[in-house]
């Protein structure tokens, strides 16, 4: 399973650094797959931010994080990290992380390049 935490009220301008830990029998290591980061708000669609590739060499980011957000993931500690800094009041949302096994390209910017999902944790910037 794949959990999500490090959420929380933070001001303008402030950081959060968001963890997505894996485990399980089918996470026996992340280096094998995968992690991309979403982020929900009310009456929306869930909206790509930041994806890397099962190798770590392919990273994606959403045009409206770049520069402020870096995607990471540590495979000996089968964890995924989203550093967020600079943040917006616009940042404001439900933060999700994925994995897709060996999911590399273009297609981790989509829901559908997922196959295991986990819950999300709240982000809050005030203005």
């Amino acid at each position: 399973q794949l959990q999500a935490s490090g959420g929380g009220l933070v001001q303008a301008g402030g950081s959060l650094r968001l963890s997505c830990a894996a485990s399980g029998r089918t996470f026996s290591t992340l280096g094998n797959y995968a992690v991309g980061w979403f982020r929900q708000t009310p009456g929306k669609e869930r909206e790509f931010v930041a994806a890397i590739a099962w190798t770590g060499s392919d990273i994606h980011y959403a045009d409206a994080v770049k520069g402020r957000f870096t995607v990471s993931k540590d495979n000996a500690k089968n964890t995924g990290y989203l550093q967020m800094s600079g943040l917006k009041p616009e940042d404001t949302a439900v933060y999700y992380c994925a994995a897709d096994h060996k999911g590399w390209g273009t297609g981790l910017t989509r829901t559908t390049g997922y196959d295991f999902w986990g819950r999300g944790t709240l982000v809050t910037v005030s203005s």
